[in-house]
């Protein structure tokens, strides 16, 4: 996938394109199904396949004192595109200019010099430009004159929900610690990605060695507590079984910032230090609690382990 991040990037004989147009935040079940339906469009009109998105949640800029944490960091929503097999991205930077752009500008500009746009898919609750004045109706207004149609692209439901699938339920589910619940409306485990990095050892020292991620920016990092999942290291390529920590310890009261650390089961002597990894969470096995002493923490680390491989093995 081409990765374009500014409208000047896009080659003059690049398109027609098909478009769809969105935050895109997790790339979750419902964006998926239009990222399907968008190359649909594309092989029927004999265009090229492109999302249109934003290096940021617009109400960042708009209105920062409501804005969401992102459910994933810019580069790993541009993987989770690449990996729908979509022509190209063209990723916007949402700034006070393009926030002060008046619709019909961002369709002249945007969707029809630079991607000479043939089709555009929009949820029904989409705006753009300048106040939000730019709607699917707007669009569909525009769309004659300058050549593309517009398809108004309906939600999306899990089976058996009433509830259509979403940015914010996501964490909702992530907040109260179900990443069970959330890998169905994602598509997907929820994961973060990181550096290991050095900590305190404290994990050796007990028995269970983990391997500590840097600090996770930009991402929603599931609620403190226990959970089974998978160490993905990318320098490797290797999936490892683990068990996962994230919280502060609250048995030693000594870690200052929410961490996340993965046990790699039935491993020993491995050595993850600067690899780049992704942590997966699968199924929560417990909260975060203090324990009254080390060997009860250590007892309850050994039974965390058995149902983590319960779990994965299950998964697997």
């Amino acid at each position: 996938m081409i990765v374009f991040r500014d409208p000047g990037e896009v080659p003059v004989d690049f398109g027609p394109s098909a478009v769809a147009i969105g935050k895109f935040d997790g790339v979750h079940a419902g964006h998926r199904a239009v990222i399907e339906r968008l190359k649909i469009q594309a092989a029927a009109s004999g265009s090229r396949a492109v999302a249109v998105t934003f290096d940021r949640n617009p109400l960042a800029v708009l209105r920062p004192d409501r804005c969401p944490e992102n459910v994933v960091t810019v580069e790993r929503k541009l993987e989770l595109l690449g990996e729908l097999e979509l022509d190209a991205t063209l990723i916007l930077t949402f700034d006070a200019e393009l926030a002060a752009r008046s619709a019909e500008d961002f369709v002249d500009d945007i969707l029809v010099a630079a991607l000479k746009v043939s089709t555009v898919l929009v949820g029904e609750d989409f705006r753009f430009g300048r106040g939000g004045a730019g709607t699917p109706a707007l669009l569909a207004e525009m769309g004659p004159s300058r050549g593309f149609s517009v398809e108004i692209v309906d939600d999306v439901y899990l089976p058996g929900s009433d509830r259509r699938v979403s940015s914010t339920w996501i964490r909702e589910l992530l907040m109260s610690g179900d990443v069970s619940a959330a890998a169905d409306v994602l598509g997907r485990h929820p994961d973060v990605r990181g550096e290991v990095v050095h900590g305190l050892k404290r994990g050796r020292e007990l028995g269970f060695p983990t391997a500590n991620l840097s600090t996770i920016t930009d991402a929603f990092v599931p609620a403190d507590g226990v959970y089974a999942g998978w160490l993905v290291d990318h320098d490797t390529g290797i999936r490892h079984q683990a068990a996962i920590s994230v919280g502060t310890n609250p048995t030693f009261d000594d870690v200052l910032v929410r961490q996340v650390e993965a046990h790699v089961i039935d491993e020993t002597g491995l050595d993850l230090y600067g690899h780049d990894v992704t942590v997966e969470f699968v199924e929560r096995l417990r909260g975060m609690v203090a324990f009254e002493g080390i060997e009860k923490l250590k007892l309850q680390m050994a039974d965390d382990v058995i149902d983590a491989r319960r779990v994965l093995g299950t998964e697997a």
